[in-house]
């Protein structure tokens, strides 16, 4: 059954508004490769707009409307965002699903972490109540000093196709809960729930302006954003090499800025563990979201005592994931986002196999589906460490296995990277477990598992995978500035300087 595509216009200042040049973007269901509706398209006209509309916002009623609320005031917007997300639930996960390919199960839990973000932010929104006015101790007893959190200001917020409403959600909650108001650039590739967060804004009364969402390409819109002189901050999620550019543009008026780039992250697997727990977590932790995930851990790293076995189950387990359209029931892998990704996938694989490398299983369309973005995922052997398929970040479902002989290998072949995102270890070992864990140069550990994720707890990496936290606490900090008030509590005058004579 056809799911309806709702038309949108830009959201700017509380409202759907027609770009400026009038173009829009064609949205392809990457399941069937068809046309099956149309975005707007921002340009740096439209880009001026939504800025000034969020500066505006900021001091409208000298900032009692928004910026200098309080946490409790904002709050209560984020939590009716929060339930109109579980209320569309159903509705939003399809629409994701058609739009980036992502099984429906997938995206519908995706949605269960969006509005589980709102309603943790609208929490730290509440407790920012507490944390007003905080006093500092100083060595001296003539000086008394608090210290005033206030919002960042306008901040220019770009997220990526893989998880299109729970990236910019990770942004948006955070920045909103602070006070701050923001201009949202969701990438062009699936910007469908992205913009129906727009309609929930007006449904729940979101003061015009605090949040404005522009679709576009990134040449357009989202280099108009990050270069922006008007605009306080940046926060981006994407490939490292856009986000060079992102970092280039935002310098030049030294506006901070946040990066959760690439990654090409380890999963270690020790000979003392349940093997098939293990192969388990191992497709989990590369094929999930079709194998479309900055955290990926798409290399392999098991015991050779082990590893012949372990391969075995590796492949018969990949064998068996179920590849269809995202909307079937029990579907494990979808397609990849579109046709340009889809060939980008191809290439590594045929690259690793010109280098020497052996595909022991997928790599190529499944026979079974000969329209759409499909690809089977790929287990790659025989790898070393000079390969493309080693040092570069695929962004599909393409897993590459090495071995290892002793923990302090294991160790060297994780840390073998310009990524510092993420990694995995499995061991019965748990001391073993702690020692890897501190030894591999990342921002994120998963112990006998890969790629569970908090909202409470933060996000970010190290390298070349970024800078900068997300979620958690430290996630709205990034969106606030700390301001320092002294005041000299003494009636005597300071007398460093001889007053002049009567």
């Amino acid at each position: 059954m056809a799911i309806p595509i709702p038309s949108r216009q830009l959201f700017i200042d509380g409202d759907w508004r027609e770009p400026v040049k009038k173009n829009r973007i064609p949205v392809i269901n990457p399941a069937t490769e068809l046309i099956i509706g149309d975005i707007p398209a921002a340009t740096a006209e439209d880009v001026d707009i939504a800025v000034e509309a969020a500066r505006k916002a900021l001091k409208r009623n000298g900032g009692k409307d928004w910026a200098s609320a309080s946490g409790a005031h904002r709050a209560k917007y984020l939590r009716a965002i929060a339930s109109k997300i579980v209320e569309k639930k159903a509705e939003l996960a399809k629409l994701e699903s058609i739009d980036c390919g992502k099984p429906l199960e997938e995206a519908a839990w995706d949605m269960d972490d969006v509005a589980g973000c709102f309603e943790y932010n609208a929490d730290l929104a509440e407790a920012l109540d507490k944390k007003q006015n905080a006093s500092v101790t100083l060595p001296m007893d003539t000086f008394k000093c608090h210290l005033i959190r206030e919002p960042i200001g306008v901040v220019g917020l770009i997220s990526p196709w893989n998880y299109p409403l729970l990236m910019a959600t990770w942004k948006v909650a955070p920045a909103l809960a602070a006070g701050c108001a923001a201009v949202l650039k969701p990438s062009e590739l699936a910007s469908l729930t992205c913009l129906e967060l727009g309609e929930i804004c007006k449904e729940v009364g979101l003061p015009p302006g605090v949040l404005n969402i522009l679709p576009g390409l990134g040449p357009e819109a989202g280099a108009s954003l990050a270069s922006h002189p008007d605009v306080d901050k940046i926060a981006f999620t994407g490939s490292s090499v856009t986000g060079s550019k992102v970092m280039t543009a935002a310098a030049q008026n030294l506006k901070p800025v946040t990066l959760e780039l690439g990654g090409k992250s380890p999963i270690v697997i020790f000979n003392d563990v349940d093997i098939d727990k293990a192969v388990e977590w191992t497709l989990f932790g590369c094929f999930w979201t079709n194998g479309q995930i900055c955290s990926a851990t798409s290399r392999l790293l098991v015991h050779e005592s082990i590893a012949d076995e372990f391969v075995d189950k590796l492949v018969k387990w990949t064998k068996n994931i179920k590849i269809s359209d995202p909307l079937e029931e029990g579907c494990r892998l979808g397609p990849i986002v579109s046709g340009s990704q889809y060939e980008k996938v191809l290439k590594f694989v045929s690259t690793a196999k010109s280098e020497g490398a052996t595909v022991l299983c997928g790599g190529e369309r499944p026979p079974h589906l000969q329209k759409g973005f499909y690809i089977e995922p790929a287990i790659i052997t025989n790898v070393s460490t000079s390969m493309q398929i080693w040092k570069e970040e695929v962004f599909g479902p393409v897993l590459c296995v090495k071995t290892f002989a002793t923990e302090e290998e294991a160790i060297e072949l994780g840390n073998d990277t310009h990524y510092g995102l993420a990694a995995a270890v499995i061991s019965d070992d748990l001391e073993r477990c702690d020692r890897v864990s501190k030894a591999l140069d990342v921002g994120c550990v998963w112990v006998n598992c890969s790629q569970p994720c908090f909202c409470q707890a933060p996000w970010g990496g190290k390298k070349r995978s970024g800078f900068g936290r997300e979620l958690g606490e430290w996630g709205l900090e990034n969106y606030q500035n700390v301001k320092q008030v002294t005041r000299y509590l003494s009636d005597e005058a300071w007398g460093w300087y001889k007053p002049p004579s009567q």
